[in-house]
């Protein structure tokens, strides 16, 4: 895992080099490509190969094509099989496999692909660039193109802090910050900047840089046809091929150890693992907080459960305190995440890496993503509610919610209910896409200062969602619906990006085993009654599960990955990063949101009349980032 960085230009200064902004991704070297027009930069996590054969960029031995890449091809090696002969390899590298990979096939290299990662490799005979990603967004890579300048980088913070570029703001992104608690799809705040889609790759000419082109390499196959195997087929072909996964992504030259929540996805990477090697040393890593002893927001605690699955599967346990200091780390946590994401997760898991790098281990499996392929959140069990909310009548839906809304949101039930019920008397769909929404698009807009509310009335957060769902005509059941939302949006621009960036901001690399290319397709082609079943999610998975793990880990309730951010902002213990991000000085300074509007948002989450409490960490958010990557100084906080 390493960081990448580039520059297209018929003018690049002298003095600017990419590397520092992300020499945290890769603290074991570094390296730098420069041609007339053009800049590569890499920084490298040494995983595999850790010679210097290893290092970037690189080139292959006719001088042709250079690459810098970030990520591992998890079967490069069976890719290498079809490429020797042809080339003569040095290293035991992916990234050599890659590149003569693409030296064979061009951009047609990146569908064999199964792993994770950001690439660019440029052709030095036609002086053309190609960027590409990854199948499903795991690796971050952000681009800014704007006249005949194209940036691109792993970290958005590379560009920001490039002279000159310009930081228009995309009001619009920061409505999608507030409402989903990240940026769906291509948008930053930055107006000029944008993520690279998963499974897609960019082309443009060094000579004619004004001129770019997106191509999509790989789309989610939900095609609406299923497999017509057995349960009990189903249930040994989903063990085998989770085995292949934790299997190849096992893979390193440095030590490896696991996240484990004592959740059913990251037990279930471990129990993989142990049965790949059933009598090596392994290590997990868990969070221990001073709330782990009681029930919060309506979630179980994890620590009993990771330390039952640590002594059932045989691993070293290491708990970490996690108690983060919100008013100390707030900032760095959103200097590295790029973005003005709103959650608490993040701190858990820079906690962890942070213990991890300390213990040797550079590499860490988790159980990400196993909600999302095989469903497991509560909006997924909430889809069981379709059919009586779809008979009943929109006056009466309405009614319904207006009735919950009257209760406090201190109870996590009344919690969900209203948000059950918030989009009764809208389509269907409409209705689906509110279960990932975290404030009225109405109260969202509210908040927005007069001269900008104009423009952000006209945008509507769910329009990208609804028109996705394009892609895949013939998928008419609503849970794969909602997981394809789930894969394309959800997972990379949440999920995916604060692993990636809590991980990597201290030379960690976070891999994922649930979003192995094979075991993904698999996945699509699953009956939607083998993924849940009434109101058991993963009923499948389960079933997998009973042969590694008790039965208590296996069936207990859904747990979050955060801290009790709600309970907090009604004790009042975060009132010093209120008084900080969201006073009336600074929100007039800013001059984006309503100082009027954001304080009556806190009092109605104070007095329960809205859950707002992400939202108002989201606003803070916000300020954090227009003051880290938008102000006079770019500096590290």
């Amino acid at each position: 895992m390493c960081g990448i960085a580039g520059i297209v230009s018929t003018s690049i200064p002298a003095f600017f080099d990419c590397r520092p902004t992300i020499r945290h991704r890769g603290p074991d070297g570094d390296g730098l490509f420069q041609a007339p027009g053009i800049q590569l930069a890499h920084t490298r996590l040494a995983i595999l190969d850790l010679s210097l054969n290893g290092q970037q960029p690189m080139q292959t031995a006719d001088g042709r094509y250079i690459l810098i890449f970030n990520g591992e091809i998890y079967n490069h090696l069976n890719l290498r099989t079809g490429l020797i002969g042809r080339y003569i390899f040095r290293s035991t590298s992916d990234t050599e496999t890659l590149l003569y990979g693409f030296a064979a096939y061009g951009t047609a290299v990146f569908r064999k692909l199964n792993g994770i990662f950001a690439c660019a490799i440029f052709d030095t005979h036609t002086r053309e660039l190609v960027l590409a990603r990854d199948q499903f967004g795991v690796k971050p890579l952000y681009y800014y193109h704007k006249d005949d300048l194209l940036l691109f980088s792993s970290e958005l913070k590379t560009i920001a802090g490039y002279p000159g570029v310009d930081k228009s703001i995309d009001h619009s992104a920061l409505v999608n910050y507030l409402h989903f608690l990240y940026s769906p799809g291509t948008q930053t705040p930055f107006q000029h900047v944008h993520k690279l889609l998963p499974g897609h790759y960019l082309h443009l000419s060094i000579d004619q840089p004004k001129t770019i082109t997106l191509k999509r390499y790989y789309d989610l196959p939900f095609q609406g046809t299923y497999s017509e195997q057995s349960e009990s087929q189903l249930l040994e072909e989903l063990d085998e091929r989770l085995f292949t996964a934790v299997k190849r992504q096992l893979q390193s030259d440095v030590p490896l150890g696991f996240f484990l929540s004592g959740g059913l996805d990251s037990s279930l990477v471990v129990a993989m693992a142990r049965r790949v090697h059933p009598k090596e040393r392994l290590a997990g890593y868990t969070i221990r907080t001073a709330t782990q002893g009681r029930n919060f927001e309506g979630f179980e605690n994890d620590l009993p459960y990771a330390r039952q699955v640590a002594a059932h599967l045989n691993i070293s346990l290491i708990e970490v305190e996690a108690e983060a200091d919100m008013v100390r780390d707030f900032d760095r946590m959103i200097y590295h995440l790029d973005e003005p994401q709103a959650d608490t997760a993040p701190f858990n898991v820079l906690n962890i890496c942070e213990q991890a790098r300390k213990n040797g281990h550079t590499v860490l499996l988790g159980g990400t993503a196993g909600d999302d392929v095989f469903s497991g959140y509560r909006r997924h069990e909430a889809l069981s509610m379709e059919p009586f909310l779809n008979r009943i009548p929109p006056v009466v839906g309405r009614l319904l919610n207006n009735t919950v809304r009257l209760g406090s949101n201190g109870m996590p039930l009344l919690r969900r209910l209203r948000k059950l019920t918030a989009g009764m008397g809208q389509p269907q769909h409409e209705r689906m896409v509110d279960y990932f929404a975290r404030l009225p698009i109405a109260t969202n807009h509210s908040l927005f200062e007069n001269t900008i509310a104009p423009a952000v009335y006209q945008y509507q957060p769910s329009h990208q969602l609804l028109a996705a769902l394009e892609r895949i005509p013939n998928e008419k059941n609503l849970l794969n619906q909602l997981l394809f939302w789930e894969l394309s949006y959800f997972l990379p621009d949440h999920n995916l990006n604060y692993t990636d960036k809590m991980s990597m901001a201290v030379g960690v690399e976070a891999r994922v085993p649930f979003l192995d290319t094979e075991l993904v397709e698999f996945s699509t082609k699953l009956p939607p009654s083998l993924k849940m079943r009434g109101r058991t999610t993963k009923y499948l998975l389960r079933k997998v599960a009973e042969r590694y793990l008790p039965h208590n880990v296996i069936y207990r309730p859904k747990t979050g990955f955060g801290t009790p951010l709600r309970e907090w902002l009604r004790k009042g213990r975060l009132n010093a990063m209120l008084q900080n991000y969201l006073s009336e000085d600074s929100l007039r300074h800013r001059r984006i949101f309503d100082p009027g509007a954001v304080h009556q948002l806190i009092r109605d989450n104070q007095s329960g009349k809205l859950d707002a409490a992400y939202s108002i960490w989201g606003l803070m958010a916000i300020e954090s980032w227009f003051r880290q990557f938008v102000d006079s100084e770019f500096t590290k906080p």
